[in-house]
């Protein structure tokens, strides 16, 4: 199996290296428009070789995208427009948008829209995870739309490197999403911004920060590049969720006014019952 991975950041290249641990990729063609993330990928062994879109499609069985959203957006029906047998997928954390793109194109059936839900907050080749991915959640979207081979490949692959799948419509996951990843990177970068703001003193951020800090404000070194497109193609659902959470920061902070702390531990408790989900 010869794959091509279009962005040869973390996401590209951790993906890279365990399709390659499995044994479900033989060889691996990069290909990035970031001459220095090709490179380091090269020499880290992430990548087999790099070369131009249009020869690594000609020579793949497999090509999937790892860029930005918003990039994924506009390259995938020129991608799809070149493919013959070949199977494209994405790993992007919106759907609706980008499945919106290819819904009337020739070639939709070749494309498997998915988002494995996986990710740190650092960037590039150099800080690929050697275990990424495994016993995360692979969402696969619109799989009705997708031909059952194709369908078939991906899904092989999630498997292989770990995965459990789940499917879901686009916009149904897009909601989700925003849930349970997209507030979180808000929250993180508002945090941040706000000690930023009050504490002036960089010495004492970093030399009285917990790790419950750290753990928070993790997010808010994710790459903007990456975040304000998905922000943007999300908006809605995004406002939806941020309306809610500053109802609930306004409950908090009218329970700290009024001195009522007994209602603020009912909040508590009630915050802690994710317990049940999460553990």
């Amino acid at each position: 199996m010869t794959v091509t991975i279009i962005g040869t950041g973390l996401i590209g290249c951790s993906l890279a290296n365990r399709l390659r641990e499995t044994g479900f990729a033989q060889r691996v063609i990069g290909v990035d428009n970031n001459e220095k993330n090709l490179i380091t990928a090269l020499q880290l062994g992430w990548i087999d070789s790099s070369m131009v879109l249009d020869e690594a499609i000609k020579q793949s069985n497999l090509v999937i995208i790892a860029i930005p959203v918003d990039v994924t957006r506009k390259l995938l029906p020129g991608i799809l427009d070149k493919l013959d047998k070949q199977v494209l997928m994405d790993v992007g954390s919106t759907k609706g948008a980008i499945c919106q793109s290819v819904a009337d194109h020739k070639n939709r059936g070749r494309y498997v829209a998915t988002h494995p839900m996986w990710g740190t907050e650092k960037d590039g080749p150099e800080s690929v995870v050697k275990e990424a991915f495994k016993g995360r959640v692979a969402v696969i979207c619109e799989k009705d739309k997708t031909g059952a081979d194709a369908l078939q490949l991906v899904e092989d692959l999630y498997t292989r490197i770990g995965m459990q799948l789940v499917y879901m419509n686009a916009e149904v996951h897009d909601m989700h999403a925003a849930y349970v990843s997209h507030i979180s990177h808000i929250a993180s970068y508002a945090l941040s911004l706000t000690v930023l703001e009050k504490e002036k003193e960089e010495d004492a951020i970093f030399e009285l920060a917990s790790g419950g800090f750290e753990s928070t404000v993790r997010l808010a070194k994710s790459n903007p590049a990456m975040w304000v497109p998905i922000f943007e193609q999300n908006r809605e659902n995004v406002l939806d969720v941020l309306n809610e959470h500053i109802t609930q920061l306004r409950k908090i902070k009218s329970c700290l006014e009024k001195e009522n702390f007994e209602y603020l531990k009912e909040l508590i408790e009630d915050a802690n019952k994710i317990k049940r989900i999460l553990k």
